[in-house]
């Protein structure tokens, strides 16, 4: 049954997504508050679409460890769910993310005027020092940013090196950077077109003050995110292989 309701669901999720981009046109002209409404209402219906058609529900733990004002959030990312679930959980944040998505025809629109973040992954020096000089202006304004330090999607016990954008971020706003580890790829896995039922546990996990030299930051980031996602993994281990014994279609 997993294949068909996962099939419903994308013909859901595109059908939504349609909708949403078309019927908020209008908010492009306005204030960007009137986004991060918009951009509410679509993660909102998709998550109660997730789980009403495959079953797939989430719970988040740790919300009271997030700090006030500006500080930098820092994701484990394992599936296309990690990069919806933030805009519930944090409000007016901005994204770090690669250039190439602002090229998408309209969405690309979206994502830079609600003030996010593009990295050109190509451009070296420079591009570090640009996305930088943005991250700043959001921290400035007393608002969070969400970075995912391994740049990409990774699928769950494999492990990639943090790239260095992450420690230059850390060392340059004089922020605090709030770890989270996540099982999501479990799930709804890198690639996947199976959303398989179950629940996706997300966690917020104790703040790193700033403070720290760029090596004792990265290795206290990997090991507190690793170590927590893969205690995560073992939590949702029953509940998946009973998940994965069932029919495919």
């Amino acid at each position: 049954m997993s294949l068909l309701r996962s099939l419903a669901f994308n013909v859901f999720f595109y059908s939504w997504t349609t909708v949403i981009v078309t019927a908020g046109l209008p908010l492009l002209l306005g204030p960007r508050s009137g986004l991060y409404h918009l951009g509410r209402l679509w993660v909102r219906v998709t998550m109660a679409g997730l789980a009403l058609i495959c079953g797939l529900r989430y719970e988040v733990r740790g919300l009271e460890r997030l700090p006030k004002g500006a500080f930098l959030v820092a994701a484990k990312h394992q599936s296309a769910w990690d990069t919806m679930i933030f805009s519930l959980l944090l409000w007016e944040h901005s994204f770090i993310l690669k250039q190439e998505l602002t090229w998408i025809p309209l969405f690309g629109l979206y994502l830079l005027r609600a003030g996010l973040v593009p990295v050109d992954r190509q451009g070296g020096s420079k591009a570090l020092r640009k996305m930088i000089a943005k991250a700043k202006a959001v921290a400035a304004d007393g608002r969070p940013l969400v970075i995912f330090p391994e740049g990409t999607r990774v699928a769950p016990g494999e492990r990639r090196p943090y790239h260095p954008g992450v420690a230059a971020l850390y060392g340059q706003l004089d922020i605090s950077v709030v770890p989270v580890a996540l099982n999501s790829g479990l799930f709804w896995g890198r690639r996947s077109f199976v959303k398989r039922p179950g629940t996706i546990l997300l966690e917020f996990l104790p703040k790193i003050d700033p403070g720290l030299n760029r090596k004792e930051f990265l290795q206290q980031l990997e090991a507190t995110i690793e170590g927590s996602s893969m205690a995560l993994a073992q939590e949702a281990a029953p509940a998946l292989r009973q998940s994965m014994a069932q029919p495919s279609g």
